[in-house]
């Protein structure tokens, strides 16, 4: 198997442990699309090895991810024709044009990529520090377990900074509960690990300094159930979550993110498909860091 330019991949523990670290620390672990399908690579590397029960999945240096790549000069690159334009860039509806194009492209590299490793064959867990903002959240909700340093933030920030209903996988009421997706995602406000533990969103949270040591001790002790065990207990909740509505609720979400942009397309006359400053967005470059989401304060500093 080839090495990966983006990501980080090893197996521990005589191969029963595989673990895989997003590798731009330079860009917080911004996901262009190299990044993106390195990463799928590597979690398709991890489900084809018999050896392999559990796959870590984190991020190289203070930052989980910062989401999605909003125009790094690698990103930008990748994505203009030249030598070194991604493959990726023109196929999957890359080609096409319009509300088309982005929907095929989103579809294959951000929705389905994502559910396909909630389903991974596996038992995956997300070991987060740092900022875990946008699209970091699909990387961690799509792993079965999630770890976290003590100083993890977690936020959706697209609403407020551009203007989106969200990220393509809409799995925030599930996650946050129905109420207070609400409440971030009106707000931009900020999710304490402490906090996300309390609502079961996060399973454990360690030290910064012990959190790679500690993710790989919760790791070990779930690698030591017989492996049919874990991969039913995984598809017993999956499948309970879905008879609930879950997979129908992350495509209808979807498709309002796709509206969502086609209305900026519109009213920016192609200039952007995301909210712009003359629509009351502000800009994600210039916008304060996040508010953490207080009980008893309203984020409005009193007159």
């Amino acid at each position: 198997m080839a090495d990966y330019r983006f990501v980080k991949y090893e197996t521990l523990e005589g191969g029963t442990i595989a673990r895989i670290m997003l590798n731009r620390p330079e860009t917080r672990n911004a996901q262009n699309r190299g990044l993106l399908v390195d990463l799928n690579d590597a979690f398709l590397r991890a489900e084809a090895d018999d050896q392999v029960r559990v796959v870590i999945l984190g991020g190289l240096g203070p930052v989980f991810s910062s989401g999605h790549d909003l125009g790094t000069p690698e990103s930008q690159e990748e994505r203009r024709p030249g030598p070194n334009q991604h493959p990726s860039i023109v196929i999957n509806g890359g080609t096409r044009s319009g509300t088309e194009r982005r929907i095929l492209q989103e579809w294959h590299y951000f929705l389905e990529n994502t559910r396909r490793w909630r389903g991974l064959r596996k038992i995956t867990v997300a070991q987060v520090q740092g900022s875990c903002y946008a699209a970091a959240l699909m990387l961690a909700w799509c792993c079965d377990l999630i770890v976290a340093a003590e100083n993890t933030v977690f936020a959706d920030v697209v609403g407020t900074r551009l203007g989106m209903c969200g990220v393509e996988y809409f799995a925030h009421p599930w996650e946050f509960g129905a109420r207070k997706t609400k409440e971030l995602m009106l707000t931009g406000d900020t999710v304490s690990a402490d906090e996300a533990h309390r609502l079961g969103m996060v399973s454990k949270v360690f030290p910064q300094a012990k959190l790679e040591e500690e993710t790989l001790n919760f790791a070990r002790r779930i690698a030591t159930l017989p492996s049919v065990t874990a991969l039913l207990i995984k598809e017993s909740v999956n499948q309970t979550q879905d008879n609930q509505g879950f997979y129908n609720s992350i495509n209808a979400c979807f498709s309002l993110h796709q509206l969502n942009h086609a209305h900026w397309a519109e009213v920016t006359k192609g200039a952007a498909a995301t909210g712009t400053p003359e629509f009351g967005v502000q800009p994600w470059q210039t916008a304060p860091r996040p508010r953490p989401a207080e009980k008893s304060a309203s984020g409005v500093a009193a007159g």
